[in-house]
């Protein structure tokens, strides 16, 4: 395994992860990465993890906790650094800051196109739960 350091977000991280997340594709037109980290960092800023090698951002993960479920989003890692462990790593770390929390269960949204991260989710224990994933954009 690389020499990764997982921390919370900086704010001199931010050019770095939003082209980390352009990288991996997790920006689309209804996303606007500077807002959403903005709005993170009103909520559990703590809960938002990067994973760093040398002074390389090359994943994250933005993490949430409501008191009923535990959320991921922004999973991230760099192309360069995929099947390294790097995501695994991440979604432990992840899942450890939720289970100190309480957290009983965690969501999370996948856009069904995107069949390998499903099966990455499936290798680390997560199942598809018979629901419908509905939004309303405000």
């Amino acid at each position: 395994m690389l020499n990764l350091t997982i921390r919370p977000y900086q704010s001199e991280d931010e050019d770095q992860i939003v082209q980390l997340w352009h990288d991996c594709g997790l920006v689309v037109p209804q996303n606007n990465p500077q807002r959403d980290i903005e709005l993170k960092l009103q909520v559990q800023p703590e809960l938002f993890l990067v994973g760093v090698i040398g002074s390389e951002i090359v994943a994250s993960v933005m993490v949430g906790y409501e008191g009923h479920r535990g959320w991921f989003n922004y999973l991230g890692v760099s192309p360069a650094f995929q099947r390294q462990g790097i995501g695994r790593c991440m979604i432990e770390a992840a899942t450890a800051k939720l289970e100190a929390l309480g957290c009983p269960k965690i969501n999370l949204q996948i856009r069904t196109s995107n069949a390998g991260v499903i099966e990455f989710y499936k290798r680390l224990g997560f199942t598809i739960d018979d629901v419908i994933s509905m939004g309303k954009r405000l």
